[in-house]
């Protein structure tokens, strides 16, 4: 009969060890996910022009550092946080009103079947897709507001991360058991899916938002800037995408008796704003790279729950990196088989 070779069973051992603690950590730290995954993403957005600095213009690292993390709230974080916000405050406002919200959509749709004789959705299903709404945006909501605590936290773990810069990653690197050639894969591919889905998703919603912008300015829509920020979030998401902004704001134009502004709307969406998308993605994914539709998708109903508004970026970034898990594993171990028959 074989024995198990103790040095297997000590490895075995210590891997249990490590994933536990690991797990009590994962656990009890749990908050802080997203803000490593920001400090992460950030840390990607900003490593170029970090060296650039340091090394070809040879600025001072601390000031660097600050003038980097700056920008990056001014750019990034504060848009953001911007248009979230404004979404936010219209959310919170819904939630308190539900009845009124289901009353609201009961009528725009009572109206538009009187008007033109069809029946789009029983009361039934109104009141029902109207309550699976309202705890969609509670669940949403509730993982929102810890937003500014996780501004912060970010910002404190990106100032270390560009602190150690080089040094980290080799660290990191090294402490990843792969051959060379894995190590290289992971590194390139990191970067790509950073770039990908921090630069490449909020960039559709943006371009999207503002070829609509015109529009909403030119039929006069009102709250202008509260459908901007609903066309950047919708803009973001894949398939359905810009369509979840444009088709509502039709139906509420057409309820209220605005026939030609809401045909307006809807052949400006359909044919305009849908044909930048597709110009968008095409050079998104020559340029930068764009993550599957997919991957988009599953990872923003994610991220959504578990990080709030915020896991538009987080949660492809978390898809895409279990997906990369399953490539290194199969380049790493998928052909130790054939190489033990070949021996």
């Amino acid at each position: 009969m074989n024995k198990i070779p103790a040095s297997y069973i000590r490895q075995i051992l210590l891997l249990l060890l490590i994933a536990l603690i690991f797990s009590v950590l994962f656990w009890n730290l749990q908050f802080f996910i997203p803000a490593v995954l920001g400090a992460y993403t950030l840390y990607i957005l900003t490593r170029s022009p970090l060296f650039y600095l340091i090394e070809r213009r040879g600025w001072n690292k601390t000031l660097a550092i600050v003038v980097l993390m700056v920008l990056s709230f001014l750019i990034i974080m504060l848009p953001m946080f911007w248009v979230f916000k404004m979404l936010e405050g219209h959310v919170l406002n819904l939630l308190n009103n539900s009845d009124s919200l289901f009353a609201n959509a009961q009528r725009v749709i009572g109206v538009i079947e009187a008007k033109y004789g069809i029946e789009i959705m029983t009361p039934d299903n109104v009141r029902s897709l109207t309550g699976q709404g309202v705890h969609l945006a509670q669940s949403i909501l509730n993982a929102t507001l810890n937003g500014l605590l996780l501004v912060i936290a970010t910002y404190f773990i990106l100032w270390f991360m560009m602190q150690e810069g080089k040094d980290m990653e080799q660290a990191f690197l090294e402490l990843l058991p792969l051959r060379e050639e894995n190590v290289r894969y992971v590194r390139q591919h990191l970067r790509e899916m950073v770039w990908s889905n921090a630069l490449g998703i909020p960039l559709m919603g943006v371009v999207q938002a503002f070829v609509a912008l015109p529009v909403y300015w030119l039929v006069g829509v009102e709250n202008v800037w509260l459908w901007f920020a609903i066309t950047f979030v919708a803009g973001m998401m894949p398939v359905v995408g810009v369509a979840m902004a444009y088709i509502p704001l039709s139906l509420l134009l057409l309820a209220n008796g605005m026939e030609s502004k809401a045909m307006l709307i809807f052949l400006y969406g359909l044919i305009v704003v849908g044909s930048v998308d597709n110009i968008a993605r095409m050079w998104v994914l020559k340029k930068i790279g764009n993550a599957h539709p997919l991957v988009t998708l599953f990872g923003v109903v994610v991220g959504l729950k578990l990080f709030g508004f915020i896991g538009f970026i987080f949660g492809p970034i978390l898809i895409s990196m279990a997906i990369l898990l399953f490539r290194i594993y199969h380049k790493e171990f998928g052909n130790i088989s054939g190489h033990h028959s070949s021996e």
